[in-house]
């Protein structure tokens, strides 16, 4: 008896029906069919019962599917345990993270990964998404959390995040262009944009600044190559009565007398986050990351 042909009998058992467990194995209906006769044949029994309303196991097909599931339990165990000896990085899986991440993005998940992979240790570095995709293609991480989807076939990415950024300003000057539902985008021109360098995520930088300078704001001079866009940084800035800075809301960051957060109507600028590893990757450990953060992302 091989393992498949115990996996439909399982799921036919289960579903009740051939063409539902059909279905669940993505397999034809007349292939199923023959894969369960072909195995009663070899057992000499009739494990099934069929009727136009579907199937009835018999007595023995009850002691062969508890049987079965005992195997086919046993064998995923196995294979478990083995991909903890053969995944890449020997049991460390690196994560790579960017500033401002939301706050309850990773803890859920990761507490998920501890509990399914109990031997995968984590360890996290703070780089930009330039610097991420860099290290993917060197090996260097496992996952990067990206705000820009990666280009090229030799990595995967699906969205795990999407923000709508608001604008931290001086309180006295908040108080002049706050309405009702926030700020206009556009009320912020005269003001300096306290950004963070090019290099860091060249499309996401190009996506924002364009949709600032199609406002009408003057973003300012450039954020020196280097220079990390850090919560004091904003601060500094903003407080001066001369400068904008952006963030999400419910930003972690206790943010200071003299200094205001405000949604922007309309919400005209979205963040995004991607989560992206390598294409050819077969860890388990990982694809069990990346399913927790897009199930558990706030979007």
């Amino acid at each position: 008896m091989e393992l498949r042909e115990m996996q439909a009998f399982v799921a036919v058992a289960e579903e009740g029906s051939v063409s539902a467990a059909a279905r669940r194995l993505h397999l034809s209906q007349p292939a199923l069919s023959q894969t369960i006769s072909a195995l009663e044949r070899e057992l000499g029994v009739e494990l099934l019962v069929r009727s136009s309303t579907g199937v009835t196991i018999t007595e023995a097909g009850l002691t062969l599917l508890a049987e079965a599931r005992a195997v086919l339990a046993r064998h995923d165990q196995a294979l478990a345990a083995v991909a903890r000896h053969t995944a890449t990085g020997g049991g460390v899986l690196r994560i790579g993270i960017p500033l401002e991440l939301a706050p309850d993005l990773l803890t859920g998940p990761l507490a998920d990964l501890a509990e399914a992979y109990p031997d995968t240790r984590v360890q996290a570095y703070h780089l930009s998404t330039a610097a991420q995709v860099a290290a993917l293609r060197a090996d260097e991480l496992d996952v990067g959390l990206v705000r820009e989807h990666p280009v090229g076939p030799d990595l995967d990415a699906v969205q795990i995040a999407e923000e709508r950024l608001g604008v931290l300003l001086s309180t006295d000057h908040a108080a002049k262009v706050v309405g009702p539902g926030g700020i206009h985008l556009d009320a912020l021109a005269g003001l300096d944009w306290v950004g963070f360098p090019r290099s860091g995520s060249p499309a996401w930088y190009d996506e924002l600044t364009a949709i600032l300078r199609s406002h009408g704001l003057d973003l300012g001079p450039p954020a020196p190559e280097g220079q990390e866009l850090i919560a004091p940084v904003k601060f500094a800035a903003v407080s001066t009565g001369h400068a904008f800075a952006l963030a999400p809301p419910g930003w972690p960051h206790p943010i200071p007398d003299g200094i205001t957060w405000s949604p922007l109507v309309g919400h005209p600028l979205v963040r995004r986050t991607w989560a992206a590893w390598k294409a050819e990757s077969h860890r388990r450990d990982l694809g069990h990351l990346i399913v927790a953060l897009g199930q558990s992302a706030p979007m």
